[in-house]
C-alpha cells in the first residue's frame, strides 16, 4: 500500500500513520512524499483510495502548533453505520465517513488525533502541576470530555481497518493476543528495619489514624517477626499461580524527602532481588522522585541498580509517576532503556495515551522517532484506593470493566499494585480476582 504525505510536517504524520497501519496493524506501507497538505491518501493495490482529510498540521508552520490554544475545545462523535456502526470520537473534524464505490473519504482527522495522544504534545503546553510536579489528569482532553476509559488511538485503528477491508477484502492483519503486563513498584519493601521503625508505626495507628485494631495487629505481626510489607513470596506464589510474571521496580537513590527509604545495597534488598530472579520473575528501574527530567541522576541510579543487581537493566517505571514529556522519554532512550511503563494518571485509571497496544515514541522537540517503547500503565491499585475511596467489589468491577476492552482490541493491560498496598487486607481478593480474570482466555 502506498501513502501519500503532504510535505507539511511530513514526519509528524509519518509517525501516526506508522502507528495506525504498521505497528498496530501490521499492514506493509510505503511512504511517499506529496505537495498536497490538506489530505492524505492511502492507495491500495486494486487502485481503491482512502483519503483522510487535514484538519490540523496544515495550518501551521515549524513548531507553532505546540499551543494550548491548539487543543480542541469541542470534540465531535457519531456512529458510522456503513462500518458496522462503530463509533468515531473525531479530536479534529467532523466524525464524518463518506463512502463510494472505490473510494472512502474519512473527514475527521485521525491522523493529528493520534499524534496528540500518543505523543501527549498537550502536557508539553500546559503550565499546570500538581503539588507533585505532575501533569493534573482534570487538564487533559481525555478526562474533559470524558473519554479516557476509551482507547480512541485502537478505535482509529479499527476504523481505518474495517474501511480498508470493505475496498479490499484480501488484506490481512497483524494477530494479536491479549497480554496481562504486572508490575510492582517497590517503594516500601518493609514497613520497619529498626524497634524505632516499630514505634513510629504504632504511632501513626494510634495517633494519626486513631486505630488501635490497626495497632494491635501491628504488635503481633512484629512479634511473631513478620513485616506487613515483606509479601514478596507470596506475590511470586500469586503470579505463577495464574502464569504471570511479576516485574518488581526497584529505587537505588534519590534527593528528595519522597526516596531513600531503603539502601539497594542491603542484603535483604540482594537476596530479595536474586530470589525474584531465581523464580523467573523480572527486575526492573525505579527511578527517584527527581529523576524524571534530571539525567545524571537517572543514569547515576541506574548504574547502582544495574552492579547491584547483576542485570542489564532496561524497563522500568518513575516513582509518583512523575513525567515530563518529551524530556523524561529522550532521558530514557538515551540511557538505551527499552521500555517504560509511567503513563498514567495517579488518580484516575485508563488510557492517558489513548491506546492499549505498546508503540515507540516520538519527541516533539527532536521531531524524531525513538526506540524506546512505552507501555502505558492502565491500572494503578492507589488511583482506587488511596484517591478515590472506592470500596473493594466496585474497584473490582471497575478493572475487570477495563481488562474487557483491552481484551476486545487483543491489547496489553498494564497493571501496578504495590508490595505495600497488601498491608490493608481488605483489598486482597480484588488483587486475587483480577489476576484469576485476566488468565481466563
Amino acid at each position: 500500500m502506498r501513502v501519500l504525505v503532504g510535505e507539511k510536517y511530513y514526519k509528524e504524520k509519518r509517525y501516526a500513520l506508522s502507528m495506525l497501519l504498521n505497528e498496530f496493524l501490521g499492514l506493509n506501507i510505503v511512504f511517499e512524499s506529496s505537495d498536497q497538505n490538506s489530505y492524505t491518501k492511502l492507495l491500495l493495490d486494486n487502485n481503491c483510495v482512502i483519503t483522510i482529510e487535514d484538519h490540523f498540521f496544515h495550518h501551521y508552520i515549524g513548531t507553532t502548533y505546540l499551543h494550548k490554544r491548539n487543543i480542541p475545545i469541542e470534540i465531535d462523535e457519531r456512529r458510522v453505520e456503513d462500518l458496522g456502526n462503530m463509533a468515531f470520537l473525531s479530536l479534529y473534524g467532523p466524525s464524518k465517513v463518506i463512502f463510494n464505490d472505490k473510494s472512502i473519504v474519512i473527514k475527521g482527522d485521525i491522523i493529528a488525533a493520534t499524534f496528540f495522544m500518543l505523543t501527549r504534545w498537550e502536557e508539553a503546553v500546559i503550565a499546570t502541576r500538581d503539588r507533585n510536579g505532575r501533569f493534573p489528569a482534570n487538564k487533559s482532553l481525555a478526562v474533559r470530555f470524558n473519554f479516557l476509559h476509551r482507547p480512541i488511538v485502537n478505535e482509529y485503528s479499527e476504523i481505518l481497518w474495517s474501511a480498508l477491508k470493505s475496498l479490499d477484502k484480501t488484506l490481512s492483519r497483524k494477530q494479536r493476543k491479549f497480554n496481562f503486563l504486572l508490575t510492582h513498584d517497590v517503594d516500601l519493601p518493609r514497613l520497619w528495619w529498626s524497634p524505632k521503625d516499630f514505634i513510629k508505626s504504632i504511632g501513626g495507628a494510634l495517633v494519626k489514624r486513631k486505630n488501635v485494631k490497626e495497632a494491635l495487629t501491628l504488635t503481633q505481626q512484629y512479634i511473631a517477626g513478620k513485616d506487613p510489607f515483606n509479601v514478596f513470596d507470596w506475590m511470586m506464589d500469586t503470579s505463577e499461580k495464574y502464569g504471570f510474571t511479576s516485574h518488581f521496580f526497584f529505587m537505588s537513590g534519590g534527593t528528595s524527602d519522597k526516596d531513600n527509604y531503603y539502601k539497594i545495597s542491603h542484603n535483604i534488598l540482594k537476596e530479595l532481588m536474586n530470589d525474584i530472579m531465581k523464580r523467573g520473575h523480572k527486575i526492573g528501574f525505579h527511578p527517584s522522585f527527581n529523576a524524571y527530567n534530571d539525567r545524571k541522576q537517572f543514569a547515576g541510579e541506574l548504574e547502582l541498580l544495574r552492579k547491584t543487581s547483576g542485570q542489564d537493566i532496561t524497563t522500568g517505571r518513575h516513582h509518583f509517576l512523575r513525567f515530563e514529556v518529551p524530556t523524561t522519554w529522550q532521558i530514557w532512550e538515551d540511557e538505551h532503556m527499552e521500555w517504560d511503563s509511567t503513563m498514567s494518571f495517579h488518580d484516575k485509571e485508563g488510557f492517558r495515551c489513548g491506546v492499549c497496544y505498546p508503540f515507540p515514541v516520538f519527541n516533539i522537540h527532536t521531531r524524531e522517532q525513538l526506540k524506546l517503547i512505552e507501555r502505558p500503565l492502565t491500572v494503578m491499585e492507589g488511583s482506587f484506593i488511596t484517591y478515590q475511596h472506592m470500596k473493594p467489589k466496585y474497584m473490582e468491577q471497575h478493572i475487570k470493566n477495563l481488562i474487557d476492552i483491552v481484551k476486545s482490541y487483543d491489547g496489553e493491560f498494564v497493571f501496578l499494585w504495590h508490595n505495600s498496598a497488601f498491608r490493608d487486607k481488605k483489598y486482597n481478593d480484588v488483587y486475587k480476582n483480577v489476576l484469576e480474570y485476566a488468565s481466563i482466555k
